[in-house]
Formats: C-alpha cells, structure tokens, sequence
C-alpha cells in the first residue's frame, strides 16, 4: 500500500469514527421509513410511547447537535458573522420543518407556533443568555460585547417581537383571535423584509458591528488547523440535515397523540420543539462565553431569536394559507406578562457593553418562572 493509499485509508477510518452518528440517523430514519405503521399502532402503551419518543427526540436532537458541530467549524473558518449566520439558519429550518410537521399531521392546533416561539425566546433569552453569562463571568469580573452589534440586534427583534406576539392580542381579525389576511401578509412582509435589511447589512457595511475581538485572532488561527475544509464541513452539515427532515415528521405523530388522546397542554407541543432547536445553540453559546467569546456567544442567542421571528412566523403565515390551518398568535395573561418582561430585562442587559455575573443570575431567575408558569398551566 503506497504512502497516499494509507493515508486517504486513515482519513476515512477518521471520518467514520467523527460521524458514526450520522449511521444513527440514518438507520433510524429507514427503520421508521419500513415499519412506521407497526411502530406508531402500540403507542397506547406507555413504555413503547416513552420508548418511541426518546428514541425519535435523541436522534433528532443528535443530529442537530451534529449540525451545529459542523457549523461551529465553518464559523472558525469563515469567521464572524458568517458562521453563526450558517448556525441560526440551520437551526431555524428544522425549527420550521419541525413546527409545520406537528401543524400538518394532526389535528389543528393554532397555537403552536406562538407556544413555540413563545418557548424559544424563553428558553435563549433567559436560560441561554443566563447560563452564558454566569458561567462566562464566573472567573471573571465582567465581559465586554460589541455594543452596537446587541442593539442592531434588539433594534429589530423588538419590533418584530412585538407584531407578532403582542399586538395580535390587541386587533382580532375576522375570525375572532386568528389574523385576518391582509394583517397576515403585512406581518410576513415586515419580518422578512427586515431581517433581509439586517443581513445585508451585517454581511456588509456593518460587519464589523458583530465581529469577534482582535485579541482572540491569535487563538482563531491555531483553531482552524485542525480543521477539515470548507465544503467537507459544509456537505456533512446538509447530510445531517437530510434525516431531520424526515423524522421531524415522525416526532409529530407521538407529540400529537399526547396533545390529543392524552389531553396534555396544548403548549407542549410547542416547549417540546422549543427544547429540541434551542439545545444545540444553548451549549454552542455557553461554550463560546465560557472561552470568552461573549461577542460570538451574542451573535448566537441574540441571532437566533432574530431568526426565529423573522423566518419561522413568516413560513407559518404562509403554511396557514395554504393549507387552511388558522393560526394564533397574540400572547395571553401571564405569558405576554413574561415576554415583556424578558424583552425589558434582555435591553437593559446589553445596554452598556459590559456583562456581569448578577446579570446572568437574573436571566436565569426568569427562566426559573418561565418553567414555573408553564408546569402550573
């Protein structure tokens, strides 16, 4: 064996044993492909329903922890903000693949974008930004953020948060508290019209605005070493992807028989596709402010809720439409209390360029409530 064959032979062995993972998904997505009716008719029994559901939650959530793997690699190589624009753009699409998933197989639940966008900013706002900033200030006095980069991002999330979850509350449609067509369309206009502006301008003029430090370029390079390339990074990201899509779908059978022959709170199917999408990000994000990458940490949490909005409230709008689904969106009660609250609290955080360990403590109180609110419902 010549020294070339024995080498391309060693990367292969390399490249099975980093994404074995990828062998899960994929068996997993033909074992459910073949036998999903045998599968899904013995859910009345509650240890194959316990069964069937983690085993669907951990694959998918795997597979999603590989995509973000993949896409810290590519955030390294490419550097800010493109790596962490790849990031939120990976994860909000199983977001949306996943929401539309629950909406389409069951019967309607016109609640379950808004629980699960509710649920996400919940769960990045106060339990991700809260353990980012305790455990990144922990052996530190404070981090420092680029200011102007946290305020491009509330400028937008603020407006396009208040849209779609509180001023719905406000103006009932036609249809009683589902939009009506034309407040549709407007929305959808609005928040991908701005999130387009956003990042035109923070892939462009602005980019520096959500740039890591230069004190930590030194570290960047010796990082990218031990890096595979660009498109090796890029083409194991869609692969992983490719069985999200398919078992997304699967998750929604149980998360269907829960909601509606176990009766369980409409939201859970809402906090259960929150945990899945925000998980990932949550531990890239805590990792990154641990190494005191606040900046990344903040184009993570921050870009991610900026997606979320900004895509998924538009693609639900549009899978409203089309299949006849109605959707409701105005938060109610204690939840719009909580959001307020949340988007209030996240403004003063990142108003002055500096975090801190009380800070963290805070956004962590919040989410506390948050999980609360939601086991008292």
């Amino acid at each position: 064996m010549t020294d070339s064959s024995a080498l391309r032979t060693t990367s292969m062995a390399g490249i099975v044993r980093e994404e074995w993972f990828f062998g899960v998904s994929v068996a997993t997505s033909l074992a459910f492909l073949a036998f999903s009716e045998t599968i899904f008719e013995k859910l009345s029994q509650p240890f194959w329903f316990t069964l069937i559901f983690l085993w669907l939650f951990g694959v998918v959530l795997g597979s999603a922890l590989s995509v973000v793997r993949h896409a810290e690699h590519l955030a390294e190589q490419l550097r800010e903000p493109y790596g962490t624009l790849i990031l939120t753009l990976a994860i909000t699409s199983i977001e949306v693949m996943a929401i539309s998933a629950v909406m389409l197989h069951g019967e309607n639940n016109p609640t379950l974008a808004r629980d699960t966008l509710f649920a996400v900013v919940m769960i990045i706002l106060n339990g991700m930004v809260g353990l980012s900033l305790l455990f990144g200030a922990w052996r530190r006095e404070d981090q420092q953020h680029n200011l102007h980069g946290a305020n491009a991002y509330l400028g937008v999330i603020v407006p396009l948060a208040t849209l779609s979850l509180v001023m719905p509350t406000f103006l009932a449609g036609p249809d009683g508290p589902h939009p009506s067509a034309p407040r549709q369309m407007f929305l959808g206009i609005v928040s991908i019209g701005l999130y387009t502006i956003f990042l035109l301008l923070q892939t462009g003029r602005h980019q520096r605005y959500f740039a890591e430090d230069g004190n930590h370029h030194e570290q960047h390079i010796v990082n990218m070493r031990h890096h595979r390339a660009v498109w090796h990074h890029a083409v194991l990201l869609l692969a992983y992807m490719g069985p999200v899509v398919f078992l997304v779908e699967q998750l929604a059978k149980p998360i269907d028989y829960v909601i509606e022959t176990l009766h369980a709170p409409t939201a859970f199917g809402g906090v259960v596709m929150a945990v899945l999408v925000a998980t990932p990000e949550a531990i890239s994000a805590v990792r990154a402010s641990v190494a005191n990458h606040l900046q990344r940490s903040i184009n993570i949490f921050l870009g991610s809720v900026l997606s979320t909005i900004g895509l998924t409230v538009p693609a639900m709008l549009a899978i409203s439409r089309l299949y006849g689904h109605p959707v409701t969106l105005g938060l109610q009660g204690p939840d719009l209390v909580m959001f307020v609250l949340t988007i209030a609290v996240s403004i003063i955080t990142f108003s002055s360029g500096r975090t801190n360990l009380m800070q963290g403590a805070v956004h962590l109180m919040l989410f506390v409530a948050y999980v609360l609110l939601i086991t008292q419902q």
